[in-house]
């Protein structure tokens, strides 16, 4: 099998090119090596290499700077998708792409469903829903969203998401600011690249699958829990959504079901599970 990645050097691009490599024929795309808002150079390169599936990692992550600047938000998140999953489909190959929580409005007291309707509030998570959409055109899209993840990073990378700098803050004895009232289901790295591989291997139905680890939990939550798995004391400072000051809107509740990925074979392991396992990584 020959797997082209995308975004190959962020957190999930690595995780992504760790899970394939003993497996597949790898080919790892920085965003130096491929502009995924190029369409020529998207074009050019899976003609080139006729990968059998193609996976994109590739992101623009900075939430609030889509605000400022989301023309460069959707180039990447909404027309790189679909550049990619255009020349995925010439090429025959299977697409992974991988949405966000942020597509929902945050309104919800339940976790979210893919049947649930979306309802993106600010540029960032507007550009994703887009991106989902354009992906999900092609009829061999696996769209799988996640949220919150984390991972062990690309040792020349520079991300390392929002429990891997709490989890920095809680190591190095300082004060670690979390939101109280902003519920998620954190993403391991390791896990989506699991679940991803098991997918494009067993070929269970195309389509939007939700890929987040089980459970929910608020942020500050999440610390608690991963200072008691450190052993170290936690200097939380409480933060709210109205408090933060963030430029760009977050939905307040993002809990997402993993139900429909369960049932096509793939389960996730429980955030508290695959948080202990990151840990032991560090």
């Amino acid at each position: 099998m020959h797997v082209l990645v995308t975004g190959a050097s962020g957190l999930l691009g690595t995780a992504i090119v760790r899970e394939f490599s003993p497996r597949a024929d790898v080919c790892a795309l920085d965003r130096a090596a491929l502009d995924v808002s190029n369409e020529q150079a998207v074009s050019a390169t899976i003609a080139a290499q006729r990968p059998d599936v193609v996976i994109n990692c590739a992101a623009y992550n900075d939430v609030d700077g889509a605000e400022t600047n989301p023309v460069a938000a959707f180039r990447v998140n909404a027309f790189g998708a679909l550049a990619l999953a255009r020349a995925a489909g010439a090429a025959g190959a299977t697409f992974v792409h991988y949405g966000s929580d942020f597509v929902f409005d945050g309104e919800a007291s339940r976790p979210y469903t893919e049947e649930d309707a979306p309802n993106p509030r600010g540029a960032y998570a507007t550009s994703k829903l887009l991106g989902d959409w354009f992906a999900l055109e092609y009829e061999r899209t696996y769209g799988l969203r996640v949220e919150s993840l984390f991972g062990e990073p690309n040792p020349g990378g520079s991300r390392i998401g929002s429990l891997g700098r709490i989890v920095g803050a809680i190591r190095l004895g300082e004060e670690v600011p979390v939101f109280v009232d902003r519920v998620v289901s954190p993403s391991y790295t390791a896990d989506v690249a699991r679940a991803t591989r098991t997918l494009v291997e067993a070929r269970p139905p195309s389509g939007l699958y939700h890929c987040v680890n089980g459970g929910a939990a608020t942020w500050a939550e999440i610390a608690a829990e991963a200072a008691l798995g450190l052993g170290l004391p936690l200097r939380m400072k409480p933060i709210t959504l109205e408090t933060a000051g963030l430029k760009a809107p977050r939905p307040r509740y993002c809990a997402m079901s993993n139900a429909k990925l369960a049932a096509a074979g793939v389960i996730m392991p429980t955030w508290q599970d695959a948080l202990r396992r990151y840990l032991r990584q560090g």
